[in-house]
């Protein structure tokens, strides 16, 4: 039996998340609680069919110009493993509708209000990652470092893990996420942790196969971007994608570029031109994707 083989038994008998729950978006307050117990949640049928049919195509096409970028095929997380952010030249997706759509949902936006306990929450980016056939595991990471950011405490006695959730990441999947074809894992409740993330070479059996699996297309795993989390083997023969949207709390600032072409912001409710309105840009926006050191 080759390698691959042996790997795919290996993953069906042991990958995934012992208990992982996933709800539905009419059970706001069960998600407000799990995220904060676990620093993550997952929710499903966010999507309708014909969204997730929409933003696989868009994941599809956005892909192949993202690949056919990267002319030394050495990927920008990693080998075969993408960040759509990482590699486009406005840091964002949002001059995509497919990316657009994401960040104004009715089945999201009272979770997201009830995890800031405020609809007033704006709209940082939206962009995501995917990973094609033969990807390994990504290293745990956390996506905000401890004093950087919109906060900094000049007595150095609290750290950005120290506050109420401050960003959260809402990844979608444009396809099931299964035991083979690379699902992220999550270690539960570490948005809060002050311990050394471990390498992969320290990283314990159990955390490599903590993972978010299986859940169907259409679905929302919601971050918070400081628990450890990380990308993990794709053993099937198609593109894993998970496009994202990300959300700040009211109390957190950032700078935002603008991203957002005017006749993409003018598609939205008007919860979402609200908030949008830190990322909308009346100026021509130059679009594409680039690969250089500055995108690893």
């Amino acid at each position: 039996m080759n390698d691959v083989a042996t790997r795919r038994q290996e993953f069906l008998a042991h990958n995934g998340m012992p208990g992982l729950e996933v709800l539905r978006p009419e059970q706001i307050d069960d998600a407000v609680r799990i995220f904060y117990r676990d620093g993550f949640v997952v929710v499903r049928d966010v999507l309708t069919t014909e969204q997730v049919k929409k933003l696989r195509q868009g994941c599809e096409r956005e892909a192949e110009l993202v690949v056919a970028a990267d002319h030394c095929n050495a990927g920008n997380r990693g080998p075969k493993r993408y960040s759509w952010g990482g590699a486009s030249l406005t840091n964002s997706m949002l001059h995509c509708e497919e990316w657009v759509m994401l960040v104004d949902l009715d089945t999201l936006k009272p979770i997201i209000a009830g995890i800031f306990s405020s609809f007033d929450y704006h709209v940082r980016r939206a962009a995501g990652d995917f990973c094609l056939p033969g990807a390994e595991y990504q290293p745990l990471h956390s996506d905000i470092g401890d004093r950087k950011g919109g906060f900094i405490d000049p007595r150095s006695l609290l750290t950005i893990r120290d506050l109420p959730c401050p960003v959260v990441c809402c990844n979608f999947l444009a396809q099931d996420f299964t035991k083979l074809n690379g699902p992220t894992r999550q270690i539960p409740g570490t948005q809060h942790s002050h311990e050394k993330i471990p390498t992969l070479d320290e990283e314990p059996l159990w955390m490599k196969y903590s993972t978010v699996c299986p859940v169907p297309a259409g679905s929302v795993l919601i971050r918070d971007i400081r628990a450890w989390h990380g990308g993990t083997p794709n053993l099937s023969e198609d593109m894993r994608a998970i496009p994202n949207a990300i959300f700040l709390a009211p109390w957190y600032n950032e700078r935002q570029v603008p991203s957002m072409p005017r006749e993409m912001f003018d598609l939205l409710s008007g919860h979402g031109r609200r908030v949008c309105e830190r990322v909308v840009s009346d100026d021509p926006l130059t679009t594409g994707y680039a690969f250089n050191s500055g995108n690893k």
